[in-house]
């Protein structure tokens, strides 16, 4: 079965890094929006960053966009992100999100979480001031 499973999440002070790791298995990683969302306690789950697994522009959420990097790499069927200069409202659950066989990737599917059939457990990332 599908299975997404997320890594790399942790305390960081504003200003720090993390990067944060998503291992796909259970399909062929090859023609799917793998995307990244956070969801703070009493916050809708947010759409931080797309990539198409078949190659192509990433797109990412306002907030992040500058500060965050969305990889893949598919011979190890694993999505990253990379996140610096952290702020304290970076802090969240943040979950791998996988659409398989999609026809594209792009910001209308950072909106619609549904979209996305597939998610981990998520990862914690808290970001102190």
């Amino acid at each position: 079965q599908v299975q997404l499973v997320e890594s790399g999440g942790g305390s960081v002070q504003a200003g720090g890094s993390l990067t944060l790791s998503c291992a796909a298995s259970g399909y062929t990683y090859s023609s799917d929006c793998m995307g990244w969302f956070r969801q703070a306690p009493g916050k809708e789950r947010e759409g931080v960053a797309a990539i198409y697994s078949g190659g192509g522009t990433p797109y990412y959420a306002d907030s992040v966009n500058g500060r965050f990097t969305i990889s893949q790499d598919n011979a190890k069927n694993t999505l990253y992100l990379q996140m610096n200069s952290l702020k304290p409202e970076d802090t969240a659950m943040y979950y791998c999100a996988a659409r398989l066989l999609s026809r594209g990737c792009g910001t209308h599917y950072l909106n619609y979480p549904a979209l996305f059939g597939y998610w981990g457990q998520g990862t914690q990332v808290t970001v102190s001031s």
